[in-house]
């Protein structure tokens, strides 16, 4: 079965190290939104190795700074993964999603990630 991130473009990649790849969105919820995503074809950001959980949260504190001095519209970020098809899960190599959130671009952004379950965001 083949996998879209294992066959990526190199041209695609905003930033890379020897465990992990970085780019945009290619259907972003946001301006900006960026993955983080292992190198090594893994479907369960549980079954990460240590090494690679470390390297993707150093590149998402690191793609956080670039975006913030890119866009100063930046004021917030969400910050996740889906782990399994119940979870909304639809590409089975780990990756992890940096959205960028700016004041007004919903509504009542209140609750956040709440939202995954229709009608749990607002409390």
């Amino acid at each position: 079965m083949s996998c879209i991130f294992c066959e990526l473009a190199s041209d695609r990649f905003i930033d890379e190290t020897e465990l992990t790849l970085v780019l945009r969105d290619a259907f972003p919820v946001t301006d900006l939104h960026t993955l983080i995503i292992p190198k090594r074809h893994v479907s369960d950001y549980f079954n990460l190795t240590i090494d690679e959980r470390d390297d993707i949260q150093n590149l998402l504190l690191k793609h956080k700074d670039l975006i913030e001095n890119e866009d100063s519209s930046v004021s917030g970020f969400n910050v996740g993964n889906n782990i399994g098809l119940s979870a909304g899960q639809t590409v089975f190599h780990v990756h992890t999603h940096l959205i960028p959130r700016r004041d007004g671009d919903v509504e009542s952004p209140r609750g956040g990630v709440r939202g995954v379950i229709p009608g749990k965001q607002a409390y």
